[in-house]
């Protein structure tokens, strides 16, 4: 039963219900002679156990009867009540949770839009929210929605590939945009409308081929990728580099495991630490994660970055090390 819609529940309680008088009245009818009115009126009472008295005496028959139609009605009102009250309550529920989101959507922003809530959808959502970013998901489905709704996500139910839709989204005041839409052509429609809202968007694409994703590129989009390429690729090195994957399968980048990966922008350093180098900072002695890479402001990358790297405002720092050594880090680089 929890697998059918509360319209579908709310359809079997009037049946059941109705049965229930139709029964009632023919059996009244059928095993003591009763008239209709009469047969309705013995059915109606007996079955809402008001207590009313028999309009004449019962036979035995008639007796047994009663007995097995207040047992069914019993059941047939639990089962009736508890789905319209349910019914009710979540439609409540959900009219208030979307006006909530409502007002959520108007003052959200650097937030990321996630267009489409497949398969990749669904893993961008998850990953969105152990690193705690903000998100709206834009999805057609209204099944889809419903379940989002009682999941509390920020949802529109809407084409992505339309202006209104994404503006309804805050686009402009939006710092990525995910979209994972089966058709690469709707993922390029999609780019190329958001790129001309909001040309400092970061547009992150789904492919299903390189054709497609060098047209993404040119559209503006800042990545592309492929599933089906880096799936295979994932499964060929699990064969070819069976201990550097497991290896690197280890490295969290969620924050919940003992090691994790992340990234750092320097962009609040306190004034002590300006155009120092990675050494007289101390990064590593201090805090006792490890800086495996690096990116200067202008977007060029150096791994493992040797003790005499200037960290300076606008580059990115790549930290390996457990939760507390990241967070100290963290706290070292803002001067506290």
């Amino acid at each position: 039963m929890e697998r059918l819609s509360g319209r579908t529940r709310i359809i079997i309680g009037v049946v059941m219900f109705c049965s229930v008088i139709t029964i009632g009245t023919l059996g009244y009818m059928i095993i003591e002679g009763d008239p209709f009115l009469d047969a309705i009126y013995m059915t109606v009472i007996t079955a809402s156990t008001v207590g009313f008295g028999e309009i004449h005496k019962l036979s035995v028959a008639g007796k047994v009867f009663t007995i097995f139609l207040i047992i069914s009605s019993f059941t047939t009102y639990a089962y009736a009540l508890t789905t319209l009250s349910a019914h009710f309550f979540e439609g409540q529920l959900g009219v208030f949770i979307k006006g909530y989101q409502k007002k959520s959507i108007r003052k959200m922003e650097n937030h990321v839009i996630v267009c489409g809530y497949g398969r990749n959808g669904q893993q961008a959502v998850k990953e969105l929210k152990a690193h705690s970013y903000r998100y709206i998901i834009i999805d057609q489905s209204s099944a889809t929605g419903n379940d989002l709704v009682e999941k509390r996500d920020v949802f529109i139910e809407g084409d992505a590939t339309l202006d209104a839709v994404l503006l309804k989204a805050n686009i402009r005041t939006a710092r990525a945009l995910i979209t994972t839409l089966p058709m690469d052509a709707d993922n390029l429609y999609v780019s190329l409308t958001a790129r001309s809202l909001n040309p400092e968007l970061v547009i992150i694409s789904r492919a299903s081929n390189e054709s497609s994703a060098a047209k993404l590129r040119m559209a503006g989009v800042n990545n592309v990728v492929l599933p089906e390429k880096v799936g295979g690729a994932h499964m060929a090195n699990l064969v070819a580099r069976p201990d550097i994957i497991e290896f690197l399968d280890h490295l969290s980048v969620h924050g919940q495991d003992p090691t994790n990966l992340q990234e750092i922008v320097c962009d609040e350093l306190p004034e002590g630490s300006m155009q120092r180098t990675i050494h007289e900072i101390g990064i590593r002695k201090i805090s006792g994660a490890n800086i495996i890479g690096y990116k200067s402001p202008e977007g060029q990358y150096f791994l493992n970055p040797s003790p005499e790297t200037r960290v300076i405002p606008g580059s990115k720092l790549f930290v390996l090390g457990t939760v507390e050594q990241i967070n100290r880090m963290k706290q070292l680089l803002k001067g506290k």
